[in-house]
């Protein structure tokens, strides 16, 4: 199928327009219930410890069934995937708004989780076939762009709507009835694209032909994890992904206790200048990842270890200011390198997994990086009951540092890695 042809060539950018708000949906409905943690935890009678379980209840079931989606988004339609777990998210809200209890929260949020699992393999895949690489890293990041567009809804416009209404369950009305007109709209409008089709003919001779379509998952997991580069693009989003949860998660009531901020400010500023410096920095590490691309092998693992070291100083500083304008710049500057890293996470993984394996490699560099991001909420919060938010927020630079190295250094290698030959 020529989708050029049956579809229009600008098709395949409409098709980014409806994934990007799908994606924003899904982040303002994970930072939505970060930004009302100050009244959860007043109205449930919680401690941070339990307020941590519940963020990462959603994480830790998203990041099980990472590798079971991306098994699936390599054998069926995408699309029917991206819906199913859209319809689910949809049900799993209706039902939130009912919760009363800490138990029922933590329950709704991980099964919220497992709605949420299938769809960035999915996408992911799906996006590769109708942008091949002349365009990917800019319409992945295009896409990313709405991680930071949902985020600030869902952390800024939630904590609003909570503040306003005087009751945090508005937030989830609001969201359950954007995605009844998404539902709608996907299945109006989204084709699935032939596997394969964006690639040239020598892509497909070096990389389609490597991996059985109907292997087990087992038998799947085994051949991305023999891919060397695959192995430390996981390593370094585990890494990256960790300090971004704990900015995720803990940041508005970071603001809300050390700066004495309202709850509606601290929701404001504990995602806008973070969020909006790292739609600038997406769209620069698309840009730049596509233009190295072109000339050297590892032009977009490159891309992602210049943000990540960048952005190391930027996090030191948003832990330990005790000034506004400081924490302003802090914010600004790690939201705008963070955004140069996240451009790449997924178009990196494609230039180094077979065709036949990109929904599977997603969900298991997703799987594997929510499972680490998972544990930040918790061991933040009891680090912080001996050495306090401050000093654990800046620590985490650290991290970002020595995965970004790890980043390019990988990207010094001269070889495009491949998978091992698979017999049939």
């Amino acid at each position: 199928m020529d989708t050029d042809r049956t579809l229009g060539a600008d098709y395949k950018w409409w098709v980014i327009a409806m994934l990007w708000f799908v994606c924003l949906l899904n982040y303002a409905d994970r930072q939505a219930i970060f930004a009302i943690f100050p009244l959860l935890k007043t109205e449930l009678r919680l401690t941070d410890v339990q307020l941590g379980i519940i963020g990462t209840s959603f994480m830790w079931v998203y990041a099980a069934f990472g590798p079971v989606a991306g098994w699936l988004g390599d054998r069926f339609k995408r699309k029917t995937l991206i819906v199913s777990g859209l319809v689910l998210w949809l049900l799993v809200t209706g039902a939130t708004i009912l919760s009363y209890s800490y138990a029922q929260l933590t329950v709704l949020r991980a099964i919220g989780g497992l709605s949420e699992a299938f769809y960035f393999p999915a996408a992911m895949s799906l996006i590769s076939d109708y942008h091949g690489g002349a365009t990917r890293s800019r319409a992945m990041s295009i896409h990313q762009s709405a991680v930071y567009a949902g985020s600030l809804a869902g952390g800024a416009g939630g904590a609003f709507v909570a503040q306003f209404f005087h009751a945090w369950r508005a937030n989830f009305m609001m969201l359950g009835s954007v995605g009844i007109i998404l539902i709608f709209v996907l299945l109006l409008f989204l084709r699935e694209p032939e596997r394969g089709q964006s690639e040239t003919a020598e892509c497909i001779s070096e990389m389609a032909l490597t991996a059985r379509s109907h292997s087990s998952v087992l038998e799947g997991l085994k051949d991305i994890f023999c891919i060397r580069l695959v192995r430390r693009l996981i390593v370094a989003f585990i890494g990256a992904n960790f300090v971004a949860v704990i900015f995720m998660v803990w940041m508005p009531s970071f603001l809300f206790r050390k700066f004495n901020m309202s709850l509606s400010m601290a929701g404001l500023n504990g995602t806008f200048f973070l969020q909006i410096a790292s739609v600038f920095g997406v769209i620069m590490g698309g840009w730049l990842a596509d233009a190295l691309a072109v000339r050297r092998k590892g032009g977009r693992m490159m891309t992602q270890g210049i943000g990540l070291i960048a952005g190391a100083p930027f996090i030191f500083l948003t832990g330990w200011t005790l000034s506004i304008p400081a924490l302003i710049v802090g914010m600004i500057g790690f939201g705008y390198f963070k955004g140069v890293y996240d451009a790449n996470i997924f178009a990196s993984l494609f230039d180094v997994v077979p065709i036949e394996r990109r929904s599977a490699a997603a969900g298991i560099l997703n799987s594997l990086g929510w499972l680490g991001g998972g544990m930040a909420p918790i061991a933040i919060a009891a680090a912080s009951l001996r050495i306090g938010m401050s000093a654990c927020i800046s620590a985490t630079c650290v991290i970002y540092f020595a995965v970004g190295a790890l980043l390019l250094w990988s990207a010094e290698s001269p070889r495009k890695a491949r998978p091992r030959p698979i017999a049939e």
